[in-house]
């Protein structure tokens, strides 16, 4: 049988050997790879991604230009370095965004932050070359593109063709320049179910982030370390000076905040009994308790006199004292593990001021 021989191309076999690694050779890894510890690693591809005015763009510039001064975000350590943020929607809006952070936090005024403030098309690899080449600093740690939308040219973001086409331009940068690549995303009109368009771009990337409408920021998706707790965030004008008509012109920065206090379900049946005769006994026999134990806020009273008071509702109605007992044991844990009531020793206490 004859052999045909194989059109080989020598110089990317060459490369490809240039990369085997024999078992004999690997050895664990241990220096870290955070970018942004619990939230962005180094050379990897991720998306942040919200509703429209929801402040994913804010968010966005807040951890970039962190990484850029090198400064902790969030209580989170970074390992920081120069950023370039291509705000493919231009427009004057990113320009006062930055402008508002440096007022607001001059000791990261000198940050290494480059803004190309252009649209881009990444459908193609013309523009992603070119991003490479005009890389205004040699080791850069991250790049942003702002948003997928504006930056797909002719693409389309729902078919997973051209997703891929996008992903595998999105990687030729980040190969190129070894630095991480976050793609700015808007999500569909239920933003619970992710950013929109093709499932590619979900699979493709190495981790994900919402910044949704309420507030937070939730760390979705991390390939190679732990995510981070849930954030909150709030939005806080910044005045930047005046126009020429003499109106004020302002923009926003990013502020902590904290998560919103839950509402309490209303209680029902036996457990909003049980609590009116807590109430009743709190009314006629509760007084206020020195000790580290007691709530300074609030009275406390006697469990004996909750127990009797719950007798007169007729909760605790049993054919046996012992019947009765286990009716109010039961009725004071069901309140207790809703975090209604807490106890210590033999007084009880609401957790919650009546509403």
């Amino acid at each position: 049988m004859e052999i045909v021989p194989l059109n080989i191309n020598t110089s990317r076999a060459d490369e490809l050997a240039a990369k085997l690694i024999r078992l004999d050779d690997i050895k664990p890894i241990l220096t870290s790879n955070a970018l942004v510890k619990g939230w962005l690693d180094k050379n990897c591809l991720s998306i942040i991604y919200g509703p429209s005015n929801a402040g994913k763009t804010f968010v966005a510039l807040d951890i970039a230009m962190h990484i850029a001064a090198g400064k902790p975000w969030r209580g989170c350590r970074v390992d920081g370095g120069a950023v370039l943020y291509i705000a493919a929607e231009g427009g004057i809006g990113v320009q006062n965004r930055l402008a508002a952070f440096k007022l607001d936090k001059p000791d990261m005024a000198n940050a290494l932050f480059t803004l190309l403030p252009v649209g881009v098309d990444l459908h193609g690899h013309g523009d992603a070359l070119a991003v490479c080449e005009i890389m205004p600093d040699v080791d850069p740690a991250l790049v942003v593109i702002d948003t997928l939308a504006r930056s797909m040219g002719g693409g389309d973001e729902n078919t997973a063709k051209d997703a891929s086409m996008f992903i595998k331009n999105c990687d030729l940068i980040r190969e190129a320049t070894e630095a991480h690549v976050m793609i700015i995303h808007h999500t569909g009109k239920d933003e619970d179910r992710g950013g929109r368009g093709s499932s590619a771009f979900k699979a493709a990337v190495d981790g994900e982030i919402q910044a949704t409408s309420k507030g937070e920021i939730i760390c979705h998706k991390q390939r190679d370390q732990e995510r981070g707790a849930p954030l909150h965030f709030k939005l806080r004008p910044v005045e930047l000076g005046r126009n020429e008509f003499g109106e004020v012109v302002t923009s926003a920065v990013v502020d902590e905040s904290e998560p919103p206090k839950q509402k309490r379900k209303p209680l029902s049946g036996k457990n909003e009994i049980a609590m009116q005769a807590l109430d009743d006994a709190l009314r006629d026999h509760g007084d206020k308790k020195s000790g580290n134990f007691y709530p300074s806020n609030r009275k406390v009273v006697h469990i004996d006199h909750w127990r009797k008071a719950c007798g007169d509702h007729g909760i605790t109605e049993g054919t046996t004292e012992a019947a009765a007992r286990m009716a109010f044991k039961r009725a004071k844990d069901k309140l207790m593990d809703l975090d209604e009531v807490r106890e210590w020793g033999d007084h009880v206490w609401r957790v919650q001021d009546d509403d």
